[in-house]
């Protein structure tokens, strides 16, 4: 009993129906609990027999498919093909369906820096970088739509009810700093993706992995701070008042998993009213930093506001940041790199926003000795087709999802820079040379968190469950 009183002295100012509302509303999916003793030394049971290189990642998600063949995957026939048919007696599995002419490139390509790789003018901060960059152009995905493609890219599933990439690393590595989430996420300002919350979510791990979602403004977090000031004495009073009713409730019932994991998050909230608001303030953050970041100019602001917070996180012991680049995907304008209309038009928007914010994230992480031991991944659910989305005689300014074959990056942590691994066929459209799957991708992030992925298992339903499923092999070309 005298842990549990310990932990009942650290629960929050409020009433009873004010303690557990306030839960029901925000902190109880939010705050993220401290993990308990017995899950902290989860990663000891699923490590290999290799040192960890990564202590944290940093994960730019780009939501809606971002055109491989016009940014990372150079494809000179392409261009030469240029309003040919695509000679094809498959029926591609697409999202509208639509197979027009093939269509070159809309930006040029160029080889860049000492490694030579090729990357388009779309993204030219990142492609000056390209020698800290690993390419891999042989990504596939199980689906050509956007929400169960998503689930896969996040989770290894096509379905929501599994737990994300950053809550088996928060499962697998536990708090680093009490302070602060394991797990942040930092949504676009034009909203959250289409999937919500279950795109960050634990599902069946302990709710304290799951996602911790950071906004700007006054409250980062919701229902963070009280709605009313207290007076010291009331304050006292009241938590006089909850440490006995709760000890009653131990008294009566006993000290469950569940009871205990309410009460270490309300810890962690008490804790998080300090140090979130310390972290998320750049007062200390001098003005040419801020200015590389591109904070106070559209349309990179918000980006680079959100890429600063993230290396600040990531400076405080937080595991795994998570930003999205995009949000829901109906809407028109589109919000988000679904360029059925136009692919020109709609990543050059896309690409404005965040092309210097992610290249300054990568220089200052770099400058601080930060990149050696952290993961800066850059993904997308799936790419487009190399053909128009049109009528079969025409050449249309839009692509449709492509799920045989795109392109993401990695860089920092026990990686080979410089390099692409992998290879698509010369238009662009189907993996030919080391496909790589989803699977795969998760099981390579968490050997560089010296985590072996196939033990790093949950008993749920029956079923020892894992981020790689029953699939994944480490991409070892990768490794440095």
């Amino acid at each position: 009993m005298k842990h549990a009183e310990q932990l009942m002295n650290n629960t929050q100012t409020f009433g009873r129906r004010d303690l557990f509302h306030w839960g029901i509303n925000g902190l109880g999916a939010t705050a993220l609990a401290s993990l308990l003793a017995d899950e902290t030394t989860s990663a000891s049971d699923a490590s290999g027999t290799h040192q960890p290189k990564a202590k944290r990642a940093i994960h730019i998600c780009l939501i809606g498919g971002l055109s491989h063949v016009d940014s990372f995957d150079y494809k000179p026939e392409l261009k030469k093909l240029h309003g040919k048919s695509l000679q094809t007696d498959e029926q591609p599995d697409l999202f509208f369906g639509k197979v027009g002419l093939l269509r070159a490139e809309d930006w040029n390509f160029k080889p860049r820096g000492n490694s030579g790789l090729m990357i388009s003018d779309m993204f030219p901060h990142i492609a000056e970088l390209a020698d800290d960059l690993t390419v891999l152009r042989s990504m596939e995905s199980k689906s050509a739509n956007h929400t169960p493609a998503l689930f896969l890219a996040n989770s290894g599933f096509e379905f929501n009810g599994f737990p994300s990439m950053g809550s088996w690393i928060s499962y697998g590595m536990g708090l680093e700093n009490e302070s602060l989430p394991a797990y942040v996420v930092l949504n676009d300002e034009r909203g959250a993706p289409n999937t919500g919350a279950s795109t960050w979510g634990s599902a069946f791990l302990p709710s304290n992995h799951q996602g911790v979602v950071l906004r700007g403004g006054e409250q980062p977090v919701r229902d963070l701070f009280p709605g009313r000031n207290l007076s010291a004495e009331t304050d006292a009073a009241t938590r006089q008042f909850v440490q006995a009713v709760n000890q009653q409730h131990v008294d009566r019932t006993g000290l469950d998993a569940v009871l205990l994991a309410r009460l270490k998050s309300y810890e962690l909230a008490a804790k998080m009213q300090t140090s979130i608001p310390e972290v998320s303030s750049f007062v200390d953050e001098s003005a040419a930093t801020q200015d590389s970041y591109g904070i106070h100019d559209q349309p990179t602001a918000d980006m680079g506001r959100r890429c600063l917070l993230g290396r600040r996180l990531l400076e405080q012991g937080v595991r795994f940041v998570q930003l999205f680049s995009g949000g829901p995907i109906a809407g028109s304008p589109r919000a988000s790199w679904d360029a059925h209309e136009n692919v020109k038009e709609n990543h050059t928007l896309e690409a404005g926003r965040i092309d210097k914010p992610v290249a300054a994230l990568l220089k200052d992480l770099k400058q601080r000795g930060m990149l050696q031991d952290t993961l800066v991944l850059f993904t997308t659910e799936f790419g487009r087709t190399p053909f128009a989305q049109s009528a079969a005689d025409q050449v249309g300014p839009g692509r449709d999802h492509n799920r045989y074959g795109f392109s993401c990056w990695m860089a920092g942590a026990g990686l080979k820079p410089g390099l692409a691994i992998g290879n698509t066929d010369e238009i662009g459209w189907k993996a030919v040379e080391r496909p790589t799957p989803w699977h795969d991708f998760h099981a390579t992030i968490l050997h560089l968190f010296g985590i072996n992925h196939e033990q790093l298992t949950y008993y749920h339903n029956g079923i020892q469950r894992r981020l790689t499923n029953v699939h994944g092999e480490v991409i070892k070309e990768v490794l440095a």
